[in-house]
């Protein structure tokens, strides 16, 4: 069984940084494929970005590409989100997400293709 939870989320004016982390228990992180989901308030969850597991390649949701910026520390089984320029509309609580067989290549965007899911945290963006 794998546990992730997440931390970091918080209050940031327009135009701040955030940068959220997602620790993962279990001893083989380096072999999960993760990521980031977001969901706004009558919205649906949506992908944020993702990250192989080899650390090759990466995805990011226009919405947020050149913002923000997915990382992981296999040595630390974490995975981080680095948010810059917030805007009001990143408004949302946001989700780590861990599939646990994938490629070294290869990433994941739709949700029920990840098979844990951390707690949540919130990210609330004033303008």
């Amino acid at each position: 069984q794998v546990q992730l939870v997440e931390s970091g989320g918080g209050t940031v004016q327009a135009g701040g940084s955030l940068r959220l982390s997602c620790a993962a228990s279990g001893r083989t992180f380096s072999s999960y494929c993760m990521g980031w989901f977001r969901q706004a308030p009558g919205k649906e969850r949506e992908i944020v970005a993702a990250i192989t597991r080899s650390l090759a390649s990466t995805y990011y949701a226009d919405s947020v590409k050149g913002r923000f910026t997915i990382s992981r520390d296999n040595a630390k089984n974490t995975v981080y989100l680095q948010m810059n320029s917030l805007k009001s509309e990143d408004t949302a609580v946001y989700y780590c997400a861990l599939r646990e067989t994938s490629g070294p290549y290869i990433y994941y965007t739709r949700g029920r293709e990840y098979d844990y899911w951390g707690q949540g945290t919130q990210v609330t963006v004033s303008s």
